[in-house]
């Protein structure tokens, strides 16, 4: 089992009970070992990848926007989505849906402001 199979397993149980907040916590567990360094260099990225729509949403105070996975393959490049999926230790496929099923509600939770929280 993978690192990502344990935090997918962790989502959908703070999901199911309401503690959306840690969900940030999680997946920036699992960016911190990357070369984005987080949930603010994934949101960088993402903007500079032409998704800042979907970024504005995700900061913003209504509805999110979503997000799918070949957006994300898109925005991040091959290179950034390979190291992702080998820290998930899961197929790219698996680590994009997962990612773009919950990154939006992550980037929600972990921006109350409008801005990113350390």
């Amino acid at each position: 089992m993978g690192l990502f199979d344990t935090l997918s397993g962790g989502l959908k149980d703070v999901l199911q009970q309401g503690g959306a907040a840690a969900m940030p916590a999680m997946m920036s567990a699992l960016l911190a070992k990357t070369q984005l360094g987080g949930l603010q260099g994934l949101v960088t990225t993402l903007q500079q990848g032409g998704l800042n729509a979907q970024v504005a949403s995700w900061l913003s105070n209504g509805e999110n926007l979503t997000i799918t996975a070949n957006q994300l393959r898109a925005a991040l490049g091959n290179d950034k989505v390979q190291e992702l999926a080998r820290h998930a230790g899961l197929p790219v496929d698996d680590m994009l849906k997962l990612m773009a099923e919950h990154l939006p509600a992550a980037v929600d939770t972990a921006s109350p402001n409008g801005a990113l929280q350390d």
